[in-house]
């Protein structure tokens, strides 16, 4: 095996590639993780823009998303990973070794088996004041994030099942939620509708559409300006929390034609496995999960990437 040949590659670095890299480097596949740069996807993943963490196992005190995804990161190091700091540019899986291309420059490096760990990323509004509060009160996680606002007023932005099921999640857990959506009905189901329009802790604006989220000054969400889009009236809405439910994009673009993915993009895995459509290819983390993106359940599958890549290398052909 040349220095451009590795047992196990792992493409990402949230905590999903990093389990799977740790797993791996005590199973001895001597594993190269490709952590990505920030024009391609931030390395560790959502945890980055994630401030506070509460509900990650063994961490009573909180922690900074980027301080866990730090010692995730360290303890990759002590196992003895080798972390190249670029972005994966190519891949093919349609014959082994898979070859992976990294960087600019397209350096070349060739693994018997490949783990997936790039992860999804949330869809925002676009608006600059919306970026600059994202920690700070603006949040595309209620499930992980809401606690943060108990007893108080939230908004919640989208139309689909996503933003239904926040906004009631979140209603068990403030004092209001108002549900913001664009056009004059909802294209969520109507079981998830029904769900909604029952609760009294939530209120919908229809024809909605939000301009501003207040205030950047303060460094902290106090409120959003919303607007009418068939009146074209103002007005604002006062709040802490401001969630935005308006889907998830994967970072599957690299596999598109050569793994098999679901309708929504994410890559289709057997049930109860990390296995791809490719033999020896393994998917884990958000890349393949849109059900339950949380870090404890990515850092699992990560754990199940290595596991299965470690017994699918002991009985295949060097």
């Amino acid at each position: 095996m040349n220095d451009l040949e590795r047992n196990l590659i792992i493409i990402g670095s949230g905590p999903a590639g990093h389990t799977a890299a740790i797993y791996a480097a005590r199973a001895n596949l001597k594993p190269l993780m490709i952590e990505g740069l920030a024009r391609g996807g931030i390395p560790g993943g959502q945890l980055m823009i994630t401030n506070d963490v509460e509900n990650y196992p063994g961490f009573p005190e909180k922690i900074t998303g980027p301080d866990l995804m730090k010692a995730f990161r360290e303890q990759s190091v002590v196992q003895g990973v080798e972390i190249l700091t670029e972005d994966a540019s190519r891949v093919d899986v349609g014959k082994r070794p898979f070859t992976v291309w990294v960087g600019d420059e397209m350096k070349e490096y060739r693994c018997r088996a490949l783990v997936i760990a790039t992860g999804a990323q949330a869809k925002w509004l676009g608006l600059e004041s919306e970026a600059a509060l994202q920690g700070k009160g603006v949040s595309a996680c209620a499930v992980c994030d809401g606690a943060f606002f108990r007893n108080q007023d939230v908004i919640v932005v989208g139309g689909g099942d996503t933003a239904m099921e926040e906004a009631t999640y979140l209603s068990g857990l403030c004092r209001t939620v108002t549900l913001v959506h664009r056009r004059e009905g909802f294209r969520a189901s109507k079981t998830m509708q029904e769900r909604v329009f029952r609760n009294p802790k939530i209120r919908v604006l229809y024809n909605a559409v939000v301009d501003e989220v207040h205030d950047v000054n303060r460094g902290e969400v106090t409120g959003a300006r919303i607007r009418n889009v068939k009146t074209n009236e103002s007005l604002d809405v006062p709040c802490t929390g401001f969630f935005v439910a308006i889907g998830h994009t994967p970072n599957t673009d690299l596999f598109r034609g050569q793994l098999e993915l679901h309708d929504n993009g994410y890559i289709k895995t057997r049930p109860g496995s990390s296995t791809t459509s490719v033999s020896g290819v393994f998917a884990c983390g958000d890349v393949q999960d849109f059900t339950y993106r949380q870090a404890v359940t990515a850092a699992g599958s990560g754990c199940m990437a290595a596991l299965d890549a470690e017994r699918w290398l002991s009985m295949s052909e060097p």
